[in-house]
């Protein structure tokens, strides 16, 4: 799959998203890089899939739980209760992407130094209990 320069921006943007975040964790839950990750990432991710893909994606029914939590830890995070508000983020982010989770390690265990990391068996076998799937990962 060829990434068009419209996803290549979004890729970049939700890259910055979660590098933002990561900050705002960093930083003892700073309101301000946590308010900013958020909104690269929510971007980032409508250019990579576009605007309407990206409100049905969130509106799904089986998303519904995840897209409620992030929303809700989102506002959390900018009414001033920002450690609250990330983990209340964080599960929600991860009920609404684990289905991606075997694909991005496979992903990811193309790159050297990354492949050689997930192949030691006891990484191996955390992950397949978090990202179980028939994939070899």
């Amino acid at each position: 799959m060829l990434l068009d320069d419209r996803r290549k921006i979004g890729l970049g943007l939700t890259g910055f998203g979660v590098f933002f975040m990561f900050l705002g964790a960093l930083f003892f839950f700073d309101r301000g890089f946590l308010a900013m990750g958020n909104l690269l990432f929510l971007s980032g991710v409508t250019m990579i899939i576009g605007p309407k893909a990206t409100i049905r994606f969130f509106s799904r029914k089986r998303s519904r739980r995840g897209s409620i939590s992030f929303f809700l830890g989102f506002a959390l995070v900018l009414w001033g209760w920002p450690m609250i508000g990330l983990v209340i983020e964080s599960y929600g982010i991860f009920l609404l992407f684990a289905g991606f989770l075997p694909t991005i390690l496979m992903f990811l265990k193309k790159f050297p130094p990354l492949g050689a990391l997930l192949d030691k068996p006891w990484i191996k076998q955390m992950l397949n209990k978090v990202a179980p799937s028939n994939l070899p990962v």
